[in-house]
């Protein structure tokens, strides 16, 4: 089936699927889901949600929202392929693995064996190592405000959304600020990939919010750019 490779290798379970709004690789829960079904911690009655009542947004939902605390996800509906499969190999990293493994037109494997060995060579094992995944979202900000960014770092790295609007990844920004690798304490930022706070095996709560606080001053001081994080803080 089809519809979950460029997915392959994410952490996590079914439940935070939809409430995460979890994707990678230029694909999304929300591109594939059809319904969540979730208890009522109140009434404790199950509710059913569409994918339209979910009220999905770049790694967001209404159970990250005005919803949070008040469900447990019980089961969730994908609408996969299972002929006639769309791909999604525009990402250049996709694209790069499979030139180099000579594949000209790529299956559903392909693809899933790509994603899965790009993760592996920059994210950590959250089996060895403690880590967030990635911590902060992507932010969205104006061209306008791209363009008086160049004057000064001309490497900046950028995505369109809208006629208006691009994304700029936050991992380039934290990494240009000197970020990845750095370790504070038992926590830090990943070697490979700045996005991601690890524990080093005694790092508390506190000093991973603490840590991430840093990072999201020292990014607004330079770039005047907010980083939001990704992660559901509890």
């Amino acid at each position: 089936y089809g519809g979950l490779e460029n997915m392959s290798l994410i952490p996590g379970s079914v439940g935070a699927a939809p409430m995460q709004n979890i994707g990678a690789y230029g694909k999304e829960t929300k591109d594939l889901l059809t319904y969540v079904e979730a208890l009522n911690l109140t009434t404790m009655q199950l509710e059913r949600f569409t994918n339209k009542e979910c009220e999905f947004g770049y790694r967001e939902s209404i159970f990250k929202k005005h919803a949070k605390g008040k469900y447990f996800i019980t089961s969730i509906g994908l609408q996969l392929t299972k002929r006639n499969h769309v791909l999604n190999t525009s990402y250049g990293d996709i694209e790069a693995w499979l030139v180099e493994h000579a594949i000209i037109t790529p299956t559903l494997r392909d693809v899933s064996n790509a994603v899965i060995a790009i993760r592996q060579s920059k994210l950590p094992d959250p089996a060895e190592l403690g880590n967030s995944g990635s911590f902060f979202k992507n932010p969205i900000i104006h061209r306008a405000q791209l363009n008086m960014l160049k004057y000064e770092f001309e490497d900046i790295k950028s995505f369109p959304v809208s006629e208006t609007l691009v994304k700029i990844p936050a991992g380039w920004l934290i990494e240009k600020l000197g970020w990845k690798g750095r370790r504070v304490g038992y926590t830090g930022c990943h070697a490979k990939q700045a996005l991601v706070l690890v524990n080093y095996g005694y790092a508390k709560g506190k000093d991973v919010l603490k840590l991430a606080e840093d990072i999201q001053e020292d990014v607004w001081e330079t770039f005047q750019i907010m980083l939001e994080m990704e992660v559901n803080v509890v």
